[in-house]
């Protein structure tokens, strides 16, 4: 997520501020992650559930709660998210597993066992267009057949038009999620502050790199994902996936 202007790479300062802010700053986030798990089809037991950059780990646990007899690895390049995420599914750790990996490079892709599922949220659009069709490639590579890619990313507008109403949008989620959690703005206060709204200025934070949606429903559907959609999209965030033959 945007933050820290100027940084060129995601640090551990991104992460703390991610930890202390995402429950203001990500809209809808409850039923984004409702509908991420609604998108994995019912695994068999003993099945392997992938996160990418679990952050806080909301979504790791909600998965090892909806499919109890599934395991969940959850990857990250951040030290805090990965003590973080082992903190919120500690009443599962008998079932996660976390490892450290670097979401750019490729060596990690090869799974001891395929996914039934690989899931990221808010990820993938620190990664150039290139770099998400390789990854594309390499989970559809990956995944057992039946198998689903599930992201959830902020997705840039093709329009002018189309990233002032995504600026719009995610203002009046977080001002809205500011009052609802705390009864007052100061979370608001601090998502301007931070310049947090990619929507607002696209072009000026180097580690946020997303690509708009249109491609990559066409890159998943090269790397020969089929059922490409979008289950949800709202203030420049999307929820789309693809299922491997």
């Amino acid at each position: 997520m945007a933050q820290a202007q100027g940084t060129a790479h995601w640090d551990e300062n991104h992460s703390r501020g991610f930890l202390d802010n995402g429950r203001y700053f990500v809209p809808e986030r409850e039923r984004q992650i409702g509908i991420i798990a609604d998108l994995i089809p019912q695994p068999a037991p003993g099945n392997l559930l992938v996160e990418l950059c679990p952050g806080e780990g909301l979504l790791s646990r909600a998965l090892l709660e909806r499919f109890p007899d599934c395991h969940v690895l959850a990857l990250d390049g951040s030290a805090q998210m990965l003590e973080q995420t082992r903190a919120t599914c500690r009443d599962q750790a008998g079932r996660l597993t976390t490892a450290a990996f670097e979401l750019a490079q490729r060596d990690w892709r090869r799974f001891a066992e395929p996914p039934h599922a690989v899931v990221s949220s808010l990820a993938i659009h620190h990664l150039d267009g290139r770099q998400k069709q390789e990854l594309f490639a390499d989970l559809a590579a990956a995944l057992k057949p039946g198998g689903v890619l599930v992201v959830a990313d902020i997705v840039r507008p093709p329009t002018a038009s189309g990233l002032d109403i995504a600026a719009r949008q995610w203002d009046e989620a977080v001002r809205m999620r500011a009052l609802a959690i705390d009864g007052d703005l100061a979370a608001f206060a601090e998502f301007n502050r931070l310049g947090w709204n990619y929507f607002r200025n696209p072009d000026g934070e180097p580690i946020d790199k997303p690509s708009s949606l249109a491609e990559q429903l066409s890159w998943l559907a090269q790397a020969g994902f089929t059922e490409v959609d979008c289950a949800w999209l709202f203030a420049g965030h999307a929820i789309f996936s693809g299922r491997k033959p």
